[in-house]
């Protein structure tokens, strides 16, 4: 990766495959048309313009990306789904990079119903892949994030970061509004995978990068409490960062106080939320619109010097 260039560390672009797999299915995840179907959600009416990859690479060109990295809409369940089920869907996310434009990477997918631990690393070492994500239902507590830490050592054995992503949401009975559960049940869910992080997350994978999209639901606001209920929040862990989609200046200056600007991470959450660019804010300037746009994103992908055996929020 170029250093000197703009990186939006996640977007949403399905491949066609992964679109013809999931009108295949007649139970959700599923698409009926252009109509997504999900246990937790109501149904969503897709743009098809929003996954063509073409107009997508137009607007990252318009916008002054260089760099973008694809995410699997871990919403859809996809990764906890029963392993022949999530297989179809897995296999159809991470298709040929002839379904990539050219300066497209992806986030790769695990199957987390079995553990082929040899084939997410052969599916790591592909030049279209930059690390791994993983859905925050699969850390959701530190005994969840023992269960989960033999696939993130594959990440961390090839020198390369997890992305922790909000994973489907809990089924309601209810008529909610569409934003619901991106308010609700999406920022619950990092901050619970943050705490799980913070609580045995280092000492289970000690050089491993992360970075949890959300700023971690804004769980890193909550530190002060944290503390006064018995927990500890020491030095700044380098291995640990915060991808700021769908949140502002406000919120990102706020989680900046905390742990300063080296763990911001771009990241736009392409076609569901408008990015926030730290450029146009006056407030922020221009060293801390490159270092969240361009140098932060590259140690986060590629700066295996951090030494992050040294704890950090212990």
């Amino acid at each position: 990766m170029d250093a000197t260039g703009r990186v939006d560390c996640h977007q949403h672009v399905w491949p066609a495959a992964l679109v013809e797999a999931l009108r295949r299915r007649r139970v959700a995840p599923y698409l009926d048309g252009w109509t997504l179907h999900l246990d937790g959600e109501p149904p969503y009416e897709v743009d098809a313009a929003d996954h063509d990859v073409e107009l997508r690479a137009k607007q990252d060109r318009a916008d002054g990306v260089g760099l973008t990295l694809l995410s699997l809409s871990s919403p859809l369940g996809v990764e906890h789904l029963p392993a022949d089920d999530a297989h179809a869907l897995v296999e159809a996310w991470h298709a040929p990079e002839a379904d990539l434009a050219a300066h497209h990477r992806r986030w790769a997918a695990p199957v987390l119903g079995e553990a082929d631990l040899a084939g997410l690393a052969r599916t790591l070492a592909r030049p279209d892949v930059v690390g791994l994500q993983v859905p925050a239902t699969a850390m959701a507590d530190p005994w969840a994030l023992e269960r989960l830490a033999p696939w993130l050592a594959v990440a961390e054995g090839a020198g390369l970061p997890v992305m922790v992503h909000p994973g489907p949401a809990a089924r309601s009975s209810a008529v909610v509004p569409g934003w619901w559960p991106a308010l609700t049940s999406y920022p619950a869910q990092q901050a619970a995978a943050w705490f799980a992080w913070h609580a045995v997350g280092r000492s289970l994978l000690p050089g491993l990068r992360i970075a949890f999209v959300g700023l971690a639901g804004l769980a890193l606001l909550h530190h002060e409490r944290l503390t006064a209920r018995g927990g500890a929040f020491g030095a700044v862990d380098p291995g640990v960062f915060y991808e700021v989609s769908s949140y502002g200046a406000r919120a990102v200056d706020a989680v900046a106080r905390v742990v300063g600007v080296d763990p911001l991470v771009a990241g736009s959450d392409r076609p569901y939320a408008v990015p926030f660019d730290p450029a146009t804010d006056p407030g922020l300037g221009e060293a801390f619109a490159r270092a969240v746009s361009t140098v932060n994103p590259h140690r986060l992908l590629h700066d295996p010097t951090n030494d992050l055996t040294n704890g950090g929020h212990r």
